[in-house]
């Protein structure tokens, strides 16, 4: 019999396949930037939650790669008869194994036991934390460690970082010691259901579905969806699958091609994706499109952000996941048809919230439209700005009075069959304005990419000319947002109404 982690077990419980995959076939395994991103999240976490749980220093970190597994518990279960805490402690019963992120001495009506703590890097406690802390938990108490309480430990969003690497109020603790005490059986047969999977000769027969996303994306999904028939139009393509009839039929009777799924199932826009990607032809609305933006008199502005967040903070004033807008890309389109470009941009390492604040106000003029692409996320942005700088909340509430999504004219007025469901910008545009090519960019090719060349431009490691380097490509990138929202607006209006 195997010895399993509890992250095998875990993978378990999303999917059987997933468990026997990562024994039998780790290397069909493909991990995305994203997952490679939670792990070093999850790191920094772990640190700070060392030093916030540990404030003397007394603690001592057992180090798995530096030791090895047999090491490992072996000064795992010495440390464990001190009263030292204890980090990545190692556990290991007949049929599996663990490592708790903390353990801190404790007594209970005059006993000696141990608290531990796991520290997750999400803004809240989930299902799958909690199936968690009750592998974990059950492994311990299986390898006698006189366990007494257990927690989870998540991230306040709530939180505001006072500065000064003063962390204090970062985590909140949940106590689930009966919750996780109670779910040994459940574990255990886990457990026992999780290695027949593991000694089977060939992988289970499991269709891939929304289990491969949930809780975490699988790294196999790929090499499953190679071994399925793959549908000409997937039912994948249809916007918003959320009503029960809808999710039956691809769920429970493996619909997986637009043209198996009967009409009355879908709502309209459903219907215009299912339509027009059956028929190769676009759908465009232009009387409506024109209609809806008729009212709106230039001059016309033309906004984008881009933005940064840190699970940890290390702005004062900012809080865990904030979006923190860095740079702006602005167009504006004066009546006569003059087009002018302003754009902000701070790699000083410093907060740029306040400068950049102030510059978009300048940059927004007194009135005009300000147009942008899903106008949620610069509206909130511009929110919080006005709630962290009231001397400015004025002037930021009447830029956001301004705003006018140009999505909502897209959703609307607007499909190619190209989108494949998706009305993102970068979706959205292609057919329309094809010589803006977002992949001919240098470096800098969508936000994500943005996020981490803003990163490494702040590092007191990058040099300064690779820091103009990326700045460079910081404001060609941005600039070619507002570019788009431009060319998206003179589709929309019309030649009739546009200007040059």
């Amino acid at each position: 019999m195997r010895v399993l982690s509890k992250s095998k077990i875990l993978a378990f419980r999303q999917c059987a396949k997933r468990l026997w995959l990562e024994i039998h076939h780790p290397e069909l395994r493909e991990e995305s930037a994203d997952t490679e991103a939670r792990f070093e999240v999850g790191n920094q976490i772990g640190d700070i939650a060392r030093r916030l749980f540990d404030p003397a220093g007394k603690g001592v970190l057992i180090d798995l790669k530096r030791d090895g597994f047999e090491t490992a518990f072996a000064r795992s279960a010495e440390l464990l008869k001190s009263s030292q805490p204890i980090f990545e402690a190692g556990f290991s019963s007949d049929d599996a194994l663990a490592f708790a992120d903390i353990m801190l001495p404790t007594k209970k009506v005059g006993q000696s036991g141990w608290r531990m703590i796991e520290v997750k890097s999400s803004t809240s406690v989930k299902d799958y934390h909690r199936d968690d802390i009750a592998i974990q938990s059950f492994i311990a108490k299986s390898a006698g460690v006189p366990l007494v309480s257990v927690a989870l430990a998540h991230i306040d969003n709530a939180w505001v970082y006072p500065g000064d690497e003063k962390y204090q109020g970062l985590l909140k603790e949940n106590d689930v010691t009966d919750e996780a005490f109670g779910r040994s059986k459940e574990v255990k047969e886990w457990i026992a259901d999780a290695q027949t999977t593991a000694n089977k000769r060939s992988e289970p027969a499991i269709k891939t579905g929304r289990h491969c996303n949930a809780p975490y994306p699988c790294g196999f999904l790929n090499y499953c969806q190679q071994q399925e028939p793959q549908a000409k139009y997937p039912v994948a393509w249809l916007p918003r699958i959320q009503t029960k009839a809808l999710k039956a039929l691809i769920d429970d009777k493996g619909v997986i091609d637009l043209r198996k799924v009967p009409d009355e199932l879908l709502n309209e826009r459903q219907l215009r994706v299912k339509a027009h990607t059956l028929s190769g032809k676009p759908f465009f609305d232009a009387n409506g499109a024109a209609s809806s933006l008729a009212g709106y008199k230039l001059p016309g502005y033309f906004m984008d952000f881009e933005t940064i967040q840190f699970a940890i903070p290390i702005w004062k004033g900012t809080r865990p996941y904030q979006q923190i807008p860095f740079q702006f890309s602005m167009h504006r389109l004066a009546p006569a048809g003059k087009v002018d470009h302003l754009s902000f941009l701070d790699l000083s390492g410093n907060d740029p919230s306040s400068q950049f604040a102030e510059a978009l106000i300048g940059a927004c003029g007194e009135k005009g439209p300000i147009f942008v692409y899903n106008a949620g996320f610069e509206t909130a942005r511009l929110n919080e700005l006005a709630e962290r700088f009231p001397r400015l909340k004025n002037s930021l509430l009447a830029i956001i009075a301004r705003v006018v999504d140009l999505l909502r004219v897209a959703e609307k007025n607007y499909y190619h069959p190209s989108q494949k469901g998706s009305w993102s910008l970068k979706k959205v545009l292609p057919p329309i304005a094809p010589d803006l090519n977002y992949d001919k960019l240098d470096g800098v090719q969508d936000g994500g990419m943005a996020m981490d060349a803003f990163l490494e431009a702040i590092s007191p490691l990058t040099t300064e000319p690779r820091k103009k380097e990326i700045a460079v490509q910081l404001l060609a990138y941005c600039r070619l947002d507002t570019t788009a929202l431009l060319r998206l607006w003179q589709f929309f209006v019309g030649p009739q109404n546009s200007r040059p």
